[in-house]
């Protein structure tokens, strides 16, 4: 897309000082959309010659151009090119093929269909950046720095900005400038609400360059883009979704004898994508979005016809609805929302989307009622909301193409929607309660896709579903018990595309039936699932389920298959290699009958093949590979075995010659040995496989290896393993006999190793012949439950240094080795590499170093170690931590541990301190005075802790502090410079704390205090709090002061407010101003005495949004006033007396109300409800 830095990357390369002393000559060129040879030309030859040319004669030009390049080695940048036109190309290439070799061409273009047609490699394609990268971005134009340490009180809102960036750096660029020398928070804000569109375009480049790339769309791709307006920002789309979409509105108009709908769509939908107005899903290739300055550009061209609503009704940043609207989308909110669409009676779209995570949050009447108003529309999508019945006026749309119930708890569906003739697309996919379709289905004869994908409870298909011979998508067939409903219905539907699962096949009792579905003849198929249900009788008879499935042979075109719970005793003859040239995936699945697999070994596009559940197997042999056993599995990548428990033996007679991944899982008899010529395999996972000794001899790419629950693994002859990178072996019954050291040997590139609970072990390295060899390339390291593990390193070797663990170890993880008594003195000086060590449940260390922690470590994690009584042991003061690296230390659960060092002193460029669950220990360190990289202060239930180290509140890095449940902590150290940054303070549970410290007001930077169950603190400081303030939580304390007196009025920045217990003399709340402007929300609770809220107090909380009263026992009324406009949620909990809310009701705002345990409140005048 547009100012995703395409340009900005090319530049780079072409002015880095390398291009130089590479290239002989080079030349940049701007191209733009109109596409003009000898332009380009032109400016190539000024770049190579620094001379101006008058010709305009293309080919006297491209004479002189080549007669400049001939045997020099170029470079060429072609910056926006947006023609696909290959004559034009052909053309303008000519001159640069007389160059000399390592002559390099590099266009940058937001048509991916242009770097097909022009490119030789495969086009790298910009992706967005993270949020790190473009707030450096933008801190360096608004700012000429990479950061905000010049201006702290920025950061939060700039933050913000550049989350709305969404990666682009052309945004980030251009927002920084904005606010270049700005700096008035108001000013940001300011920018932070505006849209971008509503920046000037002489400030800004990102709305030129959005708006260029739609100009360029043809006419029918610029309607189709418009429609995307309806999605809101960050929706997730599939193509085919979006396709029906534009079906059903008629944006896809083919002309006589051209392609179908669907297909014609898929080449829209494909356009668009190669022109970056959709993006790729980081995590599923089939799932696209709209970057969010995409789906400004879309509302922007669409116009007042499209109206989207996802705001609160009467927000003020709602657009206001146009009455003549067409289409329209709804996201959140209740009826007053939906009364808002009751006017637009033009409407032919309206897609009311979920709430992300919200579970249905309307109620089943709320869309339902406007459906006799908008009798124009087309599409209609009510997906993921609580409808239980559709209405049987759903008959009057007579013009609806596209309706979506999916993800709802409908349970039946009116015999009307059989009326809507123009109905196109129908999806309930995952309706779970949907038992049956109505009976006069046959009706919707122009239904071209049904999609009852996962509405399990669906008992049997309509009758005659076989005059629907528009369907191109039936995701699924339930096979029923009358003859009119059953697998023959298949039969006229020719024109099936897609994948289709047929289940409930125990009810086809004629196997003519299943030869007249004709499946062979449905070559729009690709996918195919055969499924028998899985809990049939045992004594049912099903001996004709193999002329059933013989009879359902599948077309040539088929390229993924899967049969469930077949009952036969074996497979038909279909299932060979003649009969399916592109298939892909196969999947074969309890069908337990069975003794023999099918010969499958000569499908010559087979890639991923699982057989699971098979029980009458006992041996895999020639049937498997097929006729010629010579050239099997051609294709095959990844092979799964699971749930075979009568499997024995595996002959193998034939190859795997592209064989990856090899999964086999609880196969408890399996004996034999793997194939043995597997030249590519790169993974191996065997668990629960007891009787199996796996040798990996014959695997030389093997990148990993996991074994677990198996009788051992062996590695057989010299063989070098140059791939194997991570190994990990678990519950091997025999380790010590069957990993020898000799079969180790070929394992020097191994990077990851991860030994579980093999409990003979005693060390990893030693100088005997069992020994690990060292794994010079070994980068992480986890063992675990190995019970009999002393050290890792034999007391001999460990005696010589040199010849410890491998140097290159950057992580450790040790588990449950209860015996273990000591790491590595080598790896506390020779490792150069190790940042990382994790050790959980491992009761027999005292200590986890003498002397030195390792040099480079910078994470260190010790966790229930019982015997721990310090971290490091020195046994003089020379005991040094000055010279660690160490960032990140994090103890808990180490009940004897007392200190962390001998020596008082804690690591130097620490940064994050966290302490939990120590019972003795009595002191952190004495002081703090060296440690000013410290960032973050956790230390929790540590009941022997009395003091803490002084320096603490100086720390000029400190970010947050805190402190919980040390219940002999007395007070903080008294401190003289305070720190700028300390933004957390956390104090709660220490039951001897006295006081807050004195000093508090004046940490500055202070944006959230919590203190908590501190009995002994009964006032707060005189000088007041921390004037910044955004959130203060008091809970339990003993304060005897009133509450007017804390000077809650002077935090200006206040926005959330929870005082919960201590405030025994309250009766009415508040009794002074809080504060009013920036209070959002507030939490009052167990207020024992509490019997009024002030109506004055309320109403001056112009900006509270969330109000929770909790356990007020003597509170009887809300203020007749009212309560604040803004409010959006309020929870009343526990407030026994509470009889009933003011008569004039709640707040219109209202969005969210819960009250519970309140069981004198009745509902008095108005029903609150009834706006809300």
């Amino acid at each position: 897309m547009g100012g995703i830095g395409k340009t900005t990357l090319a530049q780079l390369v072409y002015n880095d000082e390398k291009m130089q002393s590479f290239f002989d000559l080079k030349a940049w060129a701007y191209v733009s959309e109109e596409f003009d040879a000898i332009k380009v030309t032109k400016t190539i030859l000024k770049s190579v010659t620094s001379t101006s040319c008058d010709d305009d004669d293309l080919n006297l030009l491209q004479v002189k151009l080549k007669e400049k390049l001939k045997g020099k080695k170029f470079l060429v940048i072609l910056d926006d090119i947006w023609n696909e036109n290959y004559h034009d190309w052909s053309i303008l290439r000519a001159p640069f093929e007389v160059g000399a070799p390592g002559s390099r061409i590099v266009i940058t273009t937001r048509n991916r269909g242009v770097s097909s047609m022009m490119g030789t490699i495969q086009a790298y394609c910009l992706h967005v950046l993270s949020n790190d990268a473009c707030l450096s971005i933008f801190t360096r134009h608004a700012f000429g720095a990479g950061d905000f340490i010049t201006h702290p009180n920025l950061k939060d809102i700039g933050e913000k900005i550049v989350i709305r960036c969404k990666g682009l750096p052309l945004a980030a660029k251009s927002f920084g400038g904005l606010l270049r020398f700005k700096e008035n928070p108001d000013e940001w804000k300011e920018v932070l609400n505006k849209n971008i569109w509503d920046i000037p375009k002489e400030r800004s480049g990102i709305v030129p360059t959005l708006m260029f790339s739609y100009y360029h769309l043809p006419a029918h791709l610029k309607r189709c883009f418009a429609y995307c307006s309806i999605f809101p920002k960050d929706y997730e789309f599939k193509e085919q979704q979006l396709v029906l979409l534009w079906m059903a509105e008629g944006l896809i108009q083919p002309q006589e004898g051209e392609k179908e709908m669907e297909d014609l769509g898929k080449e829209y939908f494909q356009n668009l994508l190669s022109r970056s107005f959709f993006q790729q899903s980081n995590y599923d290739s089939s799932i696209f979005l709209m970057h969010d300055f995409i789906n400004d550009l879309a509302q922007l061209v669409a116009g007042d016809i499209f109206f989207r609503m996802e705001e609160r009704f009467g927000a003020s940043k709602q657009r206001k609805i146009y009455k003549m609207a067409r289409h329209s989308s709804q996201q959140g909110g209740g009826t007053k929302q939906f009364e808002a669409f009751s006017e637009l009676t033009c409407l032919r779209t309206f897609i009311a989307f979920k709430l992300p995570q919200s579970a249905g949050c309307l109620a089943p009447e709320d869309p339902l009622q406007l459906l006799s108003k908008l009798q124009c529309l087309r599409v209609l999508s009510l997906s993921g909301y609580g409808i239980y019945k559709l209405p049987n006026s759903i008959g009057d749309l007579r013009h609806l193409r596209y309706l979506d119930l999916s993800d709802t708890p409908i349970t039946s569906m009116p015999e009307s929607i059989t009326t809507l003739y123009n109905l196109q697309t129908l999806i309930l996919e995952q309706c779970p309660y949907l038992k049956k379709l109505p009976s006069t289905f046959e009706n919707l004869v122009n239904l071209r896709h049904l999609n009852i994908l996962n509405t399990f409870s669906l008992e049997e298909m309509p009758p005659q579903i076989s005059k629907l011979t528009c369907l191109r998508t039936l995701s699924h067939l339930v096979v029923g018990e009358t003859s009119c409903s059953g697998v023959k219905e298949l039969g006229p539907l020719l024109h099936l595309q897609g994948t289709l699962c047929i289940s409930r096949l125990e009810n086809v009792i004629e196997p003519r039936d299943a030869r007249d579905a004709k499946l062979i003849e449905k070559s729009g198929l690709d996918g195919l699932l055969l499924e028998w249900s899985d809990n049939l009788n045992e004594s049912k008879d099903r001996t004709s389920e193999l002329d059933i499935l013989s009879m359902l042979h599948p077309g040539g075109t088929l390229k993924e298959l899967i049969i469930r719970c077949y009952g036969g005793a074996r497979f038909p003859s279909w299932l060979r290699y003649s009969s399916f040239p592109n298939m892909v995936l196969l999947r074969i699945e309890n069908c337990k009958k069975c003794t023999s697999l099918p010969p499958i070994g000569q499908l010559p596009s087979l890639k991923d093949l699982s057989i699971e559940g098979m029980d009458s197997v006992k041996n895999i042999g020639a049937e498997f590979y097929g006729e010629n056993c010579y050239q099997t599995f051609r294709s095959l990548v990844t092979l799964y075995f699971k749930g075979m428990g009568e499997w024995e033996n595996w002959i193998s007679y034939g190859e795997f010659p592209h064989l990856q991944k090899l999964f086999i899982g609880d196969c408890p008899k399996l004996l034999g040995k793997l194939p043995n010529h597997l030249p590519l395999l790169e993974k191996v996972v065997i668990y629960g496989c007891w009787q199996l000794v796996v040798s990996i001899s014959s695997f030389p790419e093997l990148c990993q290896v996991e074994i677990e629950r198996s009788k051992g693994v062996v590695r057989g002859g010299k063989v070098n393993f140059k791939s194997l990178n991570f190994m990990s072996v678990s519950t091997i019954s025999e380790f010590t006999s069957r990993i020898k050291g000799s079969d180790m040997d070929g394992l020097t590139m191994v990077e990851n190793l991860a030994i579980f609970k093999c409990k003979e072990l005693a060390h990893l390295w030693t100088d005997d012949v069992g020994s690990l060899p060292q794994l010079p390339c070994l980068r992480v390291l986890k063992l675990e439950g190995c019970t009999k593990l002393v050290s890792l390193v034999a007391e001999k070797v460990e005696e010589q240094l040199q010849l410890g663990m491998p140097s290159m170890v950057r992580e450790i993880k040790i588990q449950n080795c209860i015996v273990l008594e000591s790491l590595p003195k080598a790896m506390m000086y020779n490792n150069t590499c190790l940042e990382y060590i994790q050790i959980v449940k491992c009761d027999s260390l005292l200590y986890f170093a003498k002397v030195q922690l390792p040099p480079t470590l910078k994470r260190l994690e010790i966790i229930h170690c019982k015997n721990m009584l310090v971290l490091l042991n020195g046994d003089n003061t020379n005991c040094s931590s000055n010279t660690s690296l160490l960032e990140y230390l994090y103890i808990e659960n180490c009940p004897s541990l007392k200190s962390l060092t001998s020596s008082g002193e804690l690591p130097v460029r620490l940064k994050q301190l966290s302490i939990r669950y120590c019972q003795k220990l009595e002191t952190i360190a004495k002081r703090f005075e060296h440690n000013s990289f410290l960032e973050i202060i956790r230390i929790s239930s540590c009941e022997s802790l009395v003091s803490l180290p002084t320096g603490i509140l100086s720390l000029c890095h400190i970010d947050e502090i805190d402190i919980c449940n040390c219940a002999t902590l007395v007070c903080f150290p008294e401190e003289e410079l305070l720190t700028a940054n300390l933004r957390l303070l956390q104090i709660s549970g220490c039951e001897k704390m006295q006081a807050l410290p004195n000093c508090i007001h004046r940490l500055a930077s202070l944006q959230e205090l919590q203190i908590k169950a501190c009995p002994g603190i009964l006032f707060f400081p005189e000088e007041g709090f921390p004037i910044n303030l955004r959130s203060l939580v008091i809970s339990d304390l003993n304060i005897t002061e009133a509450l007017f007196e804390w000077g809650l009025h002077r935090l200006t920045s206040l926005s959330r407010l929870v005082i919960s217990g201590g405030c025994q003399h309250l009766t009415s709340f508040p009794e002074k101003k809080l504060p009013a402007d920036s209070l959002t929300n507030l939490t009052i609770e167990r207020f024992p005495n509490l019997e009024t809220l002030s109506s004055e107090g309320f109403r001056s909380l112009t900006s509270l949004e969330q109000l929770r009263i909790e356990e007020c026992g003597k509170l009887t009324s809300i203020p007749e006033d009212g309560l604040p406009f803004s409010l959006l949620k309020l929870i009343i909990y526990k407030c026994e007396k509470l009889t009933s809310f003011p008569e004039n009701g709640l707040p219109l705002s209202l969005q969210q109300l819960s009250i519970n345990r309140c069981p004198l409140l009745t509902l008095q005048g108005r029903n609150p409800f009834d706006e809300n």
